[in-house]
């Protein structure tokens, strides 16, 4: 009796750990895709098949962090071609249909993003993304 109550106390221990999404050595939630603009830009628009330059700031997803934003694992600028295998998929199609100057904040679950393997170190399997993509030029 004493074993099994052991057994529960140390499940109910581990089981009331959390994690806030933001430790490269474990997955994060797994929110659905989604898109919100935060400013919606006046440009030229980001169609599939044209070249764009995006600055871009890229977090693990976190349920428990303000704007769901845990670890950032990277930022910077990145030139690509919209809508193409270039980029993940989730980020690639999120910018389609930006507009220079625009703001949009991207949630990508792993399936559209780097899956079960994920991006070492960084970026742990089956993580959930969220990137904050402002569009500074299509070509």
């Amino acid at each position: 009796m004493k074993l099994i109550a052991g057994v529960l106390l140390m499940a109910l221990t581990v089981a009331g750990c959390s994690d806030d999404g933001g430790s490269p050595t474990s997955p994060s939630v797994n929110a659905p895709y989604s898109t919100t603009d935060l400013r919606v830009g006046t440009g030229a628009e980001a169609t599939a098949g044209r070249q764009v330059v995006v600055n871009y700031s890229g977090w693990l997803y976190s349920t428990t962090a303000p704007d769901n934003k845990g670890t950032l694992f990277d930022s910077g600028t990145y030139p690509f071609v919209a809508g193409s295998n270039q980029a993940i998929e989730g980020f690639s199609r999120a910018v389609v249909g930006m507009r220079v100057g625009g703001l949009r904040r991207v949630v990508i679950p792993p399936n559209l993003g780097y899956g079960a393997a994920g991006s070492p170190p960084r970026i742990p399997g089956n993580a959930t993304l969220l990137f904050e993509i402002e569009l500074t030029a299509v070509q």
